[in-house]
């Protein structure tokens, strides 16, 4: 072939392939989505890992409730995905209950020890709670979560619940190419902690993608809880070696810590957004911070600005940067805390803190205002069943593999979610004994005129209640769909306030996807805005929606995570 047929060959295939991909948004209207909506009858699962949404559906195929499915997941994520979860760390849940027809949340997180005090950090010299170590170790929820779940919703036994999990554990599994990534990153920052090396590496080292990865004493704890139940894991001999191990590396968590544990069921709170009501979980979690944005931007005409544009994204930031103010001041554990959550999530407040937004200027800083006045890596996945019921599920050590702890013998790590404790005297989230600290996992769940219509959430620390709030913009706003929603460009601002109470210094910094034009990029450095190149994390997405009228539900997963919707 001669140079100049060749030349246009190539031509005439680059041109049809844009043809095709022109025709194939011409068809869907999809912009962003980088695959189709799952769409099954019977069930869905989406988690973060495919082996884990297999579960999932095998349980539903059996049976198994929504929550059933949940837990079968959960568990084998914790083997499958250590960098973000696992029966050390906590868990918070929201419940569709078709049977009658309302939310049930549940808060499973645990507490600081009891022998733990202010004191002893001050003693130390400490101006904030470590990241790695004994000190940030709360009690981990994970498990009593569970069984509180499966006491509430489960179908079937939990030895076969469990089952899948244990056999993972004991036959060995291929890892995924970004958990992978993570677990070799890892290993340099806590392999210097009471038995992390033997619990999660061979030979020292994280495993390779691809690699068969068995871990026989997980098996062994799981088969224990199947039989034994929550006391087995908070009064047994499993919480003998836990407050061993810790004690013995001059930890503070004891077998009393453990034993006087439990979950909460609580009221998820709401705001309507556009006809979506979408509802979150009251803190200690900082869910609430999504319907503080979404009130806020509630009062702009958000699909008037466009996806993507400069007038949207600068809109965007400054809501989240107001409402992540009064995140540092007032979100905390609700036992110590007066904590004014009707207020910060009134539209009359809302309304009041929009008029602080400039449309022409980046704040450097925004006080908090007086919501009292107003009154009146982790991973998450969701399941539903053929009965309607749907399951919105977040479970994480923090910090990806957590504190780097690890109880001998039991094949799982410790959370280190004390870090989040403030260490300042009189703030709302003030470290104290048996105090749940602030958390940043969070569920989500949206209904419409009280029906469900989506479960959903986002991974990732900080940038989940920013997220949260951009899919149901995404979805109401600009009208796409489900896979769509998740993979379009996000959003994410960091350092302009932190849990801790600390002050914000120079107006935080702005990450943007690839898909915001250069043009916005420009146009918001002259607005006063810090932008930077991927800083922090884009998290990660799971959704299922259910379609009443057809009598469907869609699923949807992560582009930017090794994850998978499926359905039956």
């Amino acid at each position: 072939m001669n140079r100049n047929r060749l030349v246009a060959v190539l031509l005439t295939a680059i041109l049809l392939i844009g043809l095709s991909a022109g025709a194939a948004d011409r068809v869907t209207g999809k912009k962003f989505a980088t695959r189709s909506e799952v769409i099954a009858e019977n069930g869905m699962a989406a988690t973060s890992q495919p082996l884990a949404t297999q579960i999932a559906l095998d349980i539903l195929k059996k049976g198994g409730s929504a929550v059933d499915a949940a837990i079968a997941a959960n568990a084998a994520l914790g083997l499958m995905e250590p960098t973000g979860n696992g029966m050390g760390g906590d868990l918070f849940a929201i419940v569709w209950d078709a049977k009658s027809k309302r939310l049930h949340g549940l808060n499973a997180s645990g507490r600081s020890p009891l022998s733990l005090t202010l004191e002893e950090f001050k003693k130390r010299e400490l101006t904030s709670v470590p990241a790695y170590g004994v000190l940030p170790i709360s009690v981990p929820g994970c498990v009593d979560g569970w069984f509180e779940l499966h006491g509430k919703f489960g179908k079937l036994e939990m030895s076969e619940v469990l089952a899948p999990a244990i056999g993972y554990a004991r036959d060995g599994f291929p890892v995924s190419e970004l958990i992978a990534y993570y677990w070799d990153m890892s290993v340099p920052t806590r392999s210097d902690q009471p038995f992390f090396l033997e619990t999660f590496t061979k030979d020292g080292k994280a495993p390779a993608k691809g690699e068969i990865w068995r871990n026989e004493p997980l098996a062994q704890t799981l088969e224990k809880i199947a039989a034994g139940g929550r006391d087995e894991f908070y009064k047994g001999d499993i919480a003998r070696v836990i407050a061993r191990t810790v004690q013995d590396a001059g930890g503070f968590l004891s077998f009393k810590d453990l034993a006087e544990h439990r979950s909460e069921w609580v009221e998820p709170v709401s705001t309507n957004y556009r006809g979506a009501d979408v509802w979150e979980l009251p803190p200690n979690g900082q869910g609430i911070a999504a319907l503080q944005i979404l009130n806020i931007l509630e009062t702009f005409d958000i699909a008037g600005m466009g996806f993507g544009t400069t007038e949207y994204v600068h809109t965007f930031l400054e809501a989240k940067k107001l409402a992540f103010e009064d995140r540092a001041k007032f979100y905390a554990d609700m036992d110590f805390a007066d904590v004014p959550v009707t207020g910060l999530i009134s539209k009359e407040y809302a309304t009041e803190r929009a008029k602080l937004i400039d449309p022409t200027r980046a704040a450097r800083r925004y006080d908090t205002g007086n919501p009292a006045l107003y009154q009146g890596d982790t991973i998450y996945l969701t399941t539903a069943d053929s009965e309607g019921n749907m399951v919105s599920l977040i479970q994480s050590n923090y910090r990806g593999m957590g504190c780097g702890v690890c109880p001998e013998g039991l094949g799982f790590g410790l959370q280190d979610r004390g870090e989040l404790f403030s260490l300042n005297e009189g703030e709302a989230n003030t470290y104290a004994p048996g105090k749940r600290p602030f958390h940043t996992i969070i569920p989500a769940f949206a209904t419409i005129d009280g029906k469900p219509w989506l479960s959903f959430g986002v991974m990732g620390g900080a940038t989940q209640p920013q997220a949260h709030a951009q899919i149901i913009i995404n979805l109401v706003d600009f009208g796409m769909n489900l896979q769509e929603a998740g993979d379009a460009p996000r959003i994410l601002h960091t350092g302009s306030s932190q849990p801790t109470g600390e002050a914000m210094t120079k107006g935080g910094v702005v990450s943007l996807e690839s898909g915001i034009p250069y043009e916005v990029r420009r146009d918001l450095t002259e607005m006063g805005h810090r932008l930077q190149i991927n800083v922090g994390s884009f998290g990660g997405y799971q959704a299922i929606m259910f379609d009443e009228k057809q009598g469907v539900y869609y699923g949807a997963s992560e582009s930017r995570k090794d994850g998978q919707a499926a359905g039956y």
